[in-house]
Order: structure tokens, then C-alpha cells, then sequence
């Protein structure tokens, strides 16, 4: 058994191109390295593979949760391990697919993941949500307490932030001391390869498949999520697409602003992941044409 991975940003059909590679061999089994693709109902926006697809090719980390509950780099890290031995133990062979480069990166190099201190971060939120204090507040009092691991993230980045001061104060050690940090690449026994495409490209792909999902019901979608007695998590809300659709169907908003408001959001992204895959030298980059024999050629290595 091995491990491939073929990442790309959002929009670049990498999915399409692991999905033919496993029907054509009939010995792999598809992982999904996405985010928001573990929250049940939410399929639509987050391209999820449909039931023809899973019905042909075995699919994993897929709709692990549901959409009111938080999920964690920890426990995506932790699903994916087992998912992992349990193709092994198939005699199969593994494609990790997707687009979220940090949830890669802990299958990759098998990160070391701080555990949650959860009061830590309970009162952290609180203090922003409240007014007490401002996320820019909070990234300096990380400056101050680990400078380094303040220096690998976005000072506008809630989520990083408050996660990097809740290890720092409930370890009692820097964040950054948790393994040599994202900046390093090691060498790893799991092939990448990278699903190239033009921005130009990206961006008429992202505009067609937002079309398609509104024609295939994506307000409807969002519709249900926001009726679900239970709510929606933070973490959910801030998914691509989603966000700017609960706008319109609770607080509004006209459909046709925050769908290009979302279309924007989306070339954003993109952008953004392009520039955290590209720092990776350990990624073989290809057109969509040899993305597929470069997959096949991986896997064969491995018999």
C-alpha cells in the first residue's frame, strides 16, 4: 500500500482527475483532505463527490460531523490516520485529495498537534466577542508570549490566533515549539502531486461551478442549514459560499450581491492556497493531462 496525494487549488479538478485514475485501476480509495467536506449537509458548496462517484470509488473523511459542531485539525488528523490503516489493511492504495494545505500537512508529516484547552479558548473568544479586547490585542499579547509562532500567521487571522494563544497559555509552552514549524518540509513518504492551472482558468471554473450550484439548489442548501434547530458552528459559517448565502437567507441580503460577493471569496482562496502550495518543494506540478499518469506512475512504484 502507499499514499498519493494530488492537491490543487479549489476549482482545479483534481477531483475528477483521482476519481478516473481510481476507476481505472480499481485498487485505490479516495481520502478527502477538505475542511468543510466532514460536515453532513453541507454538499453543494463544498463540491463534495455525489453518490454516483462514492458508489464507484470508496470515499473517506466525508461527512464525519454535523454542521453545529466544531471539528479539529486534532481530530481530522486522528480520522484520517485510521483511515489510512484501514486501506492499508484492504491491501489498497490511498489518494488524498483535496485543497486544505494545513490538513495535509498533519497527514503528510504526520504533525504534532497540541491538545485543546478548551477554557483557555472558551474565555478567549469571550473576551472578542464582548468587545474587551481586539483580535490585533490578542496578536500582541502572542507577539509577546511567543514571537515566533506570532511571525507564522496572519494578525487577522482569528481562528490561528486564538488557537496559537490557547496551547501557549494552557501548555504553558510557545506554540511554536510544537514541531519545526510549516516552514520546514521534510522528506516524506507520500508522494505529491499538484494539479496546475492558469488563474485566469481558476477563476471561469469557479464562476461556472457556482452557477451550477445555484441551478442544482445551493440557496435551498443553505436554507436547511440555517432551519436546523441546532444551529450552525463558527467553523461551518465561515466555509466559502456558505457564509455569504446565510446572509441572503437570514439576514436578506439581495441573492445576486452576495453571490458575487461569494464568487470573489472563492478567487481569494484560491489565491491563497496557490501560494501555500507553492512554497512546498516537495509538490511535482502538472497539467491536468499528466496529472494522471504522474498519479498512476506514483502508485505503481508501490506495486
Amino acid at each position: 500500500m502507499t499514499a498519493v496525494a494530488l492537491v490543487g487549488v479549489t476549482a482545479s479538478g483534481k477531483s475528477e482527475a483521482a476519481l478516473d485514475v481510481a476507476r481505472r485501476r480499481g485498487d485505490c480509495e479516495i481520502v478527502s483532505v477538505d475542511s468543510m467536506c466532514v460536515y453532513r449537509g453541507m454538499d453543494l458548496g463544498t463540491s463534495k463527490p455525489d453518490a454516483t462517484a462514492r458508489a464507484a470509488v470508496p470515499h473517506h473523511l466525508l461527512d464525519l460531523v454535523d454542521p453545529d459542531q466544531e471539528f479539529t485539525l486534532t481530530q481530522f488528523h486522528q480520522a484520517a490516520q485510521a483511515a489510512l490503516a484501514a486501506i492499508a489493511a484492504r491491501g489498497h492504495h490511498a489518494l488524498l485529495v483535496g485543497g486544505t494545505g494545513l490538513y495535509l500537512r498533519a497527514v503528510v508529516d504526520d504533525l504534532c498537534i497540541p491538545a485543546r484547552y478548551p477554557e483557555v479558548a472558551t474565555a478567549l473568544e469571550a473576551e472578542l466577542d464582548e468587545g474587551r479586547t481586539g483580535l490585533a490585542d490578542l496578536h500582541d499579547r502572542l507577539v509577546h508570549l511567543d514571537p515566533v509562532g506570532a511571525g507564522r500567521m496572519e494578525p487577522t487571522n482569528r481562528r490561528r490566533v486564538v488557537r496559537a494563544l490557547e496551547v501557549t497559555i494552557g501548555s504553558g509552552r510557545p506554540f511554536s515549539t510544537f514541531g519545526p514549524g510549516l516552514e520546514a518540509y521534510p522528506p516524506t513518504g507520500i508522494p505529491q502531486i499538484g494539479l496546475a492551472a492558469s488563474p485566469e482558468e481558476v477563476d471561469h471554473r469557479i464562476a461556472a461551478r457556482l452557477a451550477g450550484w445555484v441551478d442544482a439548489g445551493f440557496v435551498d442548501e443553505v436554507r436547511r442549514l440555517a432551519a436546523r434547530p441546532e444551529g450552525i458552528s463558527r467553523t461551518a459559517r465561515q466555509a466559502v459560499g456558505y457564509r455569504e448565502l446565510l446572509a441572503h437567507v437570514e439576514d436578506g441580503r439581495p441573492l445576486t450581491e452576495c453571490l458575487e460577493e461569494a464568487a470573489r471569496r472563492t478567487r481569494q482562496l484560491a489565491r491563497r492556497q496557490a501560494s501555500w502550495f507553492r512554497r512546498d518543494p516537495r509538490i511535482t506540478w502538472t497539467g491536468p493531462t499528466e496529472a494522471g499518469q504522474l498519479l498512476e506512475r506514483a502508485l505503481e512504484a508501490h506495486g
